[in-house]
């Protein structure tokens, strides 16, 4: 699918405010309310827009530590590599699972109430599942950027 400036503007706008009302999206963008929503659902339908959701505050919620960890497998076959995938999503603190070319496997992000259940996380369930060679962590001091999403740009 191609994009054009109104769909780009479109992804923008949604993707900084996802609760915007169709016609107050359709005004931004210099539609009326009915073609700017078919576009909208045009984009979902094409996968673009991927869903919708509320960005929560992590340390408000409980969840005031946040660590990397570098993950590095024994193996690194489809079937294991699947395998690991499938352990992390099971695990409600691992937030993010990316699989990297290199040294190390997989990279995490872990949320934790504090040190104590991160430990509990990092030595009940993720050094010894299967296929781990090696865990590195570090933890977050502090996060000067946090921007969800992509760049899209009204090119």
């Amino acid at each position: 699918m191609t994009f054009d400036r109104i769909d780009r503007q479109i992804l923008d706008l949604l993707q900084e405010d996802g609760r915007m009302t169709n016609v107050e999206l359709a005004e931004r963008v210099g539609l009326t309310a009915p073609p700017c929503l078919r576009r909208v659902r045009a984009l979902e339908e094409a996968g673009a827009i991927r869903g919708y959701h509320a960005e929560l505050d992590a340390a408000t919620l409980g969840y005031p530590i946040t660590v990397f960890a570098m993950v590095s497998l024994k193996s690194q076959a489809e079937r294991d590599l699947a395998d690991f995938e499938h352990h992390v999503a099971s695990i409600p603190e691992i937030r993010e699972c990316h699989m990297l070319n290199g040294e190390i496997d997989f990279i995490l992000k872990i949320v934790a109430a504090d040190l104590k259940s991160f430990q509990e996380i990092l030595t009940t369930h993720l050094t010894p599942a299967p296929n781990v060679a090696s865990v590195k962590t570090s933890l977050t001091i502090r996060t000067s950027k946090h921007q969800p999403g992509i760049p899209v740009g009204a090119s």
